[in-house]
């Protein structure tokens, strides 16, 4: 039997699994459910929660929407915005967190679209940008530009930390 070493991001399924868990127990906490939309990171939110056991209690669906007709046509993202400001912007990340909130009845959602190459870049928008927005209850919407260095699992696995992470600093303050 052979045994294949891996590194980088694959080990850290587990980091992951780890914070969708507290998440939950925040969401369950408040009786509240959760939803996202994905981009670049092809649904790799919902696995993470969904290897959380008991996961269906705060959890029932995601969007993976990667193309721009997905985000038009699922999430109701506006192509003229997609036009004028990139798909990787905050204008586009915040309707695509109001979309999958209003598609699934969820309280609190999180939006993701990025450039995790190693093509797609542009002079404003290098590799490892990437969007986010978060929708939680009656909550303005909040939403930020992050820039991560790494390869594509790199980028695709810090963006997914980031909006697990960012969603549970939102739902402690509230």
């Amino acid at each position: 039997m052979r045994f294949i070493h891996i590194q980088g991001p694959i080990l850290n399924q587990e980091k992951l699994r780890l914070i969708s868990s507290e998440l939950g127990e925040l969401l369950k906490q408040k009786g509240w459910s959760f939803t996202c939309a994905e981009s670049c990171t092809g649904g790799w939110v919902g696995q993470s929660v969904t290897s959380v056991p008991g996961s269906s209690e705060w959890f029932g669906s995601s969007f993976v929407t990667y193309s721009y007709e997905a985000k038009t046509q699922i999430l109701g993202v506006s192509s003229k915005d997609i036009e004028t400001f990139g798909a990787v912007s905050e204008e586009i990340v915040g309707q695509m967190a109001l979309g999958a909130i209003n598609k699934s009845g969820a309280d609190v959602g999180v939006a993701i679209s990025g450039i995790a190459g190693p093509a797609g870049e542009t002079e404003s928008k290098p590799v490892g940008t990437v969007c986010f927005a978060w929708k939680v209850a009656s909550q303005p919407l909040i939403s930020s530009t992050e820039h991560f260095s790494g390869g594509r699992d790199e980028v695709r696995f810090f963006s997914v930390e980031k909006a697990l992470l960012g969603t549970i600093e939102i739902l402690k303050k509230i």
